[in-house]
Order: structure tokens, then C-alpha cells, then sequence
């Protein structure tokens, strides 16, 4: 077990009818002025938008509105908010919507008091100081960035996809009503529980295994929402399901299943790299690259694969090597992502064959041409992760 500092400060509004409490959760944290960000009009459609609006107004509190947020979101409109954020005085960011409209507004909020260019900090990585404080009312459970230090954006010039931590970019407060979900598409629910389970098993895989507590939270997350996940695909009304795949979006991404443990991430750092050059949605692209990604490393750590087998995707391990019940595990987890309409391979997400090019761009890219390297449970160089990208062709 290695040593470790755990730190939630989000303040979780969780039920019913919670974003009810919007403007009062601003003013709690000091907003005067506020920035509305959004997405396209999933939320003016489906009446959250101008709920929040008429919120705010009967509160008394200023906004202005910048909607536009696509999947694997783009640095060109975090330079649009923070010259909007600039120019009316803001003080307070709200999100409204899922990761991506989460991840564009920390960028704004990091931005407003960069001097540069905010990519510059995404891609050297170099501490902020300070940052607007930002909020969410959450329409997505999946990317867990309502209660993560993270945010994620796409640079359109060149297509790279780079993600950035800090404290200062926790949400002040995050509000959740599973009913918000009721009309997410399949896909994106589907997307949205493969992204939860990642997160959790990005964690999950490491070099370390003394530390028990940890390991059992993350096998409850994870069975939790391999059941939860069908359940509402096959109800998309379904409360109880809902409220399962929300809370543990939460509690998969805001290092609670991490305490104790080596994190890997090399699964998403290559994701970043499919989505990246074929702006594909994020967790179809995680699971589209896992498998190859396990059976790659799973030699480093042989008896975490076999409990993950028999722990989280309930194979009758008995009688079976380690190796055998790593690979029911992994065979197990890949037939879970087909059942709720998930790919496993590059070709079955794209519809169409990578070339050995692509291949390499996105090794180099992933790997900085050579000068970095992914990955703990097993240390990938650029040639490993080609290899990666070839298994899972």
C-alpha cells in the first residue's frame, strides 16, 4: 500500500427535483455573476436550461449564457468563454450537462487568470495558482469531472486531446437528479457506464494489492454498475438505476478507489488518441482498446486479473489457473460490452480498418514521439503502445 492524501471538498446536492437549489448553492460559495455553460439543446429541449435561468433571475443573480459544447470539447470555444467571462465581469461558473460541458468550463475557469494562452498549460502540465470557482448541475453521469481535479479538452489544430489536474478545478458543488438521465440516448448511457467502470479500473489494475479496503469499494462500484447499466437501458425510466450509475460516476472519479493504490491510465492516454484523431465518443474508444490493453499487461500483476474475474464479473474461477481466469475475466468484461452495444476492437467502433499509419501517429502522439511513456502496472514506451493499437486493430 503506498501512502496517500484524499481530498473530495465537492458539496454533493443528490435527489429529486435538486436543481432546485441552484441559486442558493451560488450565492453559498460567493457567486455574484454567473457564467451558464451548456452544450447544444438537449438542455434547452428538455426545459433544465430555462429552469435554471428562472432560478437565477428569481434570486437575483446576473448571468450570461454559452452554450456550443460538443463531445471531446474544443479549446476554440474555452477561449470564446473566457473572453465572454472577461468582458462581463464573471465571477462564478455553472455547468449544465454532462463531462464535456464540465471539462470546457474548468478550462475557462483556469483561463480567466492565465496570462497566455490556457493550452499551454494543458500541454506542459505547469501548476495554476488560481481559478474561477465552477459548479454543475449534471445531466451525464460518466466522466466523474462534477467531483474530479480533471478536465480534458481538444486542440482543433492538430487534434490533440490533452487532460489537466488540479484542486483548484474541483466543483464547488455538484447537483444530481437521476431523472435529468431519463432521456440520454442508449449509446451515451451505455458510453457513459464503460467510462465509469473505467475509471474505477484504471485505478483497480495496479502493481499494489495490500490494500483491501480500497479494492472492495472499487468491486462494489464496478458490480454495481455492470448491473445497474442493462437495467436501464432495458427502462431508461428506471429511478433506482439511474441513482446507481450517477453516485458511482462520482465515487469512480474522485480518487476514492484510488486511495492506497498506483493508478495505470494508460488505457485513456491512448483512448485520448483515438478520439483525438477520429472524434469518436470517449468511452466506446475505452472499450474498444481494453481487452488488448489487459491481455498486454496482464503478465505484470497475473492475480489482480484473476480476482477481478471472480470478484467483479462473477466467473466460477474454481479449478482454474491464474492465467485461465485472467483471460474468463477479460473475456467476461468484453461480452459485458457487447451486451450493452459497447465494441471491442478499433475496427468494430470505427466500422472501417485502421491503417499501420494511424497506428504510428497516434504512438507518437500518445508517447510524444518517443520522449514519454504511459502506464504503471506495466511501463509502456512508443513500441508497446503500437503494439496496443495492433491487438486491438
Amino acid at each position: 500500500m503506498v501512502d496517500f492524501n484524499f481530498y473530495a471538498p465537492t458539496e454533493v446536492v443528490f435527489g429529486k427535483k435538486s436543481e432546485d437549489k441552484v441559486a442558493e448553492m451560488v450565492k453559498k460559495y460567493g457567486g455574484t455573476k454567473v457564467l451558464l455553460h451548456y452544450g447544444g439543446q438537449s438542455a434547452i429541449r428538455s426545459g433544465l436550461l430555462d429552469k435554471v435561468k428562472k432560478n437565477l433571475e428569481a434570486a437575483g443573480i446576473p448571468y450570461v449564457a454559452l452554450g456550443g459544447v460538443v463531445p471531446n470539447p474544443h479549446l476554440s470555444l474555452v477561449h470564446e468563454g473566457i473572453e465572454l467571462c472577461k468582458k462581463e465581469g464573471v465571477d462564478f461558473c455553472l455547468a449544465v450537462g454532462g463531462g464535456s460541458v464540465i471539462d470546457s468550463l474548468k478550462g475557462i475557469a483556469m483561463g480567466y487568470y492565465y496570462d497566455g494562452d490556457v493550452w499551454e498549460i494543458y500541454a506542459t502540465g505547469k501548476p495554476i495558482e488560481k481559478a474561477l470557482p465552477v459548479g454543475c448541475i449534471l445531466t451525464i453521469p460518466a466522466a466523474g469531472s462534477e467531483m474530479s481535479s480533471d478536465s480534458v479538452v481538444t486542440n482543433e489544430d492538430g487534434l490533440l486531446k490533452k487532460g489537466y489536474g488540479s484542486n483548484h478545478l474541483r466543483c464547488k458543488f455538484a447537483i444530481m437528479n437521476p431523472e435529468r438521465t431519463y432521456t440520454l440516448p442508449a449509446w451515451q448511457t451505455a458510453c457513459g457506464a464503460t467510462d465509469i467502470m473505467m475509471h474505477t479500473m484504471e485505478r483497480y489494475f495496479s502493481i499494489e494489492d495490500d490494500m483491501d479496503v480500497t479494492d472492495r469499494i472499487a468491486e462494489a462500484i464496478l458490480v454495481s454498475v455492470k448491473e445497474a447499466a442493462p437495467a436501464a437501458l432495458a427502462n431508461p425510466t428506471d429511478y433506482h438505476a439511474r441513482a446507481q450509475i450517477m453516485w458511482a460516476g462520482s465515487l469512480a472519479h474522485n480518487d476514492l478507489t484510488g486511495c492506497g493504490t498506483i493508478g495505470d491510465w494508460a488505457t485513456h492516454h491512448l483512448e485520448h488518441e483515438l478520439s483525438g484523431m477520429f472524434d469518436v465518443s470517449h468511452g466506446a474508444g475505452l472499450a474498444a482498446v481494453w481487452g488488448s490493453w489487459a491481455r498486454y499487461t496482464r503478465s505484470q500483476n497475473i492475480g489482480r486479473f484473476a480476482r477481478f474475474a471472480k470478484n467483479v464479473m462473477g466467473v466460477n474461477t474454481d479449478g482454474m489457473s491464474a492465467e485461465e481466469a485472467a483471460e474468463a475475466g477479460i473475456q467476461a468484461m468484453e461480452a459485458f460490452y457487447h451486451s450493452i452495444g459497447m465494441p471491442t476492437s478499433i475496427h468494430e467502433l470505427l466500422g472501417k480498418e485502421i491503417t499501420d499509419e494511424q497506428i504510428a501517429e497516434m504512438a507518437d502522439k500518445a508517447s510524444n514521439y518517443g520522449k514519454k511513456t504511459l502506464g504503471a502496472l506495466k511501463v509502456l514506451e512508443r513500441q508497446d503502445m503500437v503494439n496496443i493499437f495492433t491487438l486491438a486493430k
